[in-house]
């Protein structure tokens, strides 16, 4: 057996040793990958500022020590903290930054299903998964370079097989689409991922389709709507998206059924932008009241008080509102339990806020069909912690052409007496 003498003349088990060693090499590895995380969560986001000229996002000193277990045992790590001060349009709550490495409720080093598409959209190479993952896990037993390349391959082919599924028995009622700029390995400078996630009939989201596309032009938003609706797709009820033009034009050409619902984040911030810095505090609060009112008369008439009030000056501002009105209040024509997930895309953006957040750009030469099977990859694993939409039962209801009105189910009329 191995043993090591201490200075004081002990001895220690020399295997002992090494799993120290080991240990704390998977403790500095998770240490150093979660300083980078928050501090990138940060760097982001340093232009957010209150009226003060403050800092809405900050360091926060670090959490209570916990343990996480690795392949090489338990470890003890400090995750960092961070206060964020920013309040989410769409629920009107604090928001709050989640490490995509280590979540609040993880107690075990992340699954390799997990890293390695994390690693290789940070830019890292095949080759240099083994001794990261030798540290950051504690043992990279059978991960060898080619080892890598064959899971890559193996997620290349989920991919394809997953883009080319059939969709005939699948009914998605709504629809949230987004471009997401992601900055990885995508060949072209201006290439963005286009996705899709939908609602099924029994109130559970799903991925739909995620397909790079040249910017989000009209004719790669159209590109992937045909595909999908040639493997079947049913046009969905009602679609939400921004304000890209090129998706809503490639949605009346390929759906011309589906009704359209602008996502309400990226409306505020396109207002906003029209106004003077002075004006926008006002301004804002004058839109949330548009989206949160009671019912759609109660939005139109928000809406009325808003031209009213900027209409003299801020012509274009106001322009902006009252032109996309119907597709900026479609959501008030469907139960009042899904308002709160149609009035914004929020979950494409909160999917892919850990990844964005934490990609660069990679110079070197990259796969773009491998740099898309990570993402996807990336999307698989965090789609299983999706929660379904508020009042389930309701979503058939949608599906089955009900009325809504006020939020609830319009009465039918009673048969009259003959």
């Amino acid at each position: 057996m191995l043993s090591v003498v201490n200075n004081d003349g002990t001895t220690t088990n020399g295997s002992s040793l090494i799993g120290e060693t080991v240990r704390e090499g998977a403790r500095r590895m998770l240490a150093a990958a979660l300083e980078a995380e928050v501090n990138a969560y940060i760097a982001e986001l340093t232009n957010q500022r209150d009226g003060t000229g403050r800092r809405l996002v900050v360091r926060n000193g670090y959490h209570q020590p916990r343990k996480v277990t690795t392949a090489a045992g338990a470890v003890e790590v400090k995750a960092p903290r961070v206060n964020d001060k920013r309040v989410d349009e769409a629920t009107g709550e604090r928001k709050r930054f989640s490490s995509a490495i280590l979540p609040p409720w993880c107690r075990k080093s992340p699954k390799i299903s997990e890293v390695l598409p994390l690693l290789y959209v940070h830019g890292m190479s095949s080759g240099d998964f083994v001794p990261a993952l030798e540290q950051f896990l504690g043992s990279a037993a059978g991960l060898s370079p080619a080892a890598v390349t064959r899971l890559t391959q193996q997620w290349q082919a989920d991919h394809t097989a997953f883009m080319d599924r059939d969709l005939a028995e699948v009914d998605y009622v709504y629809v949230w689409a987004d471009g997401i700029h992601l900055n990885v390995r995508l060949e072209e400078a201006k290439a963005c991922v286009l996705v899709l996630i939908g609602v099924r009939a029994d109130g559970s989201k799903e991925l739909v389709a995620l397909k790079d596309g040249y910017r989000e032009s009209a004719e790669s938003w159209a590109d992937l709507m045909r595909d999908c609706a040639r493997r079947g797709m049913r046009a969905p009820v009602l679609d939400v998206g921004d304000g890209a033009l090129g998706f809503w034009k490639a949605l009346a050409e390929v759906f011309p059924e589906t009704r359209e619902q602008r996502c309400r984040v990226h409306e505020t911030a396109n207002v906003l932008d029209s106004l003077p810095k002075s004006a926008q505090p006002g301004a804002k609060k004058a839109i949330r009241d548009i989206y949160n009112a009671e019912d759609r008369d109660h939005a139109g008439a928000a809406i009325k008080t808003f031209a009213k009030l900027y209409g003299a000056k801020f012509p274009k501002a106001v322009k902006k509102i009252t032109e996309g009105q119907e597709q900026l209040l479609a959501f008030f024509d469907f139960p009042a339990e899904h308002w709160i997930h149609l009035r914004t895309t929020h979950p494409i953006e909160s999917t892919f806020a850990t990844v964005r957040l934490r990609t660069r750009v990679t110079r070197g030469a990259g796969s773009r069909t491998a740099a898309l099977a990570m993402v996807f990859k990336l999307v698989e694993s965090t789609q299983q912690r999706w929660r379904a939409v508020n009042a389930t039962h309701l979503v058939a209801l949608v599906r089955a052409g009900a009325r809504f009105e006020r939020g609830l189910p319009a009465e039918r009329p009673k048969a009259t007496a003959a």
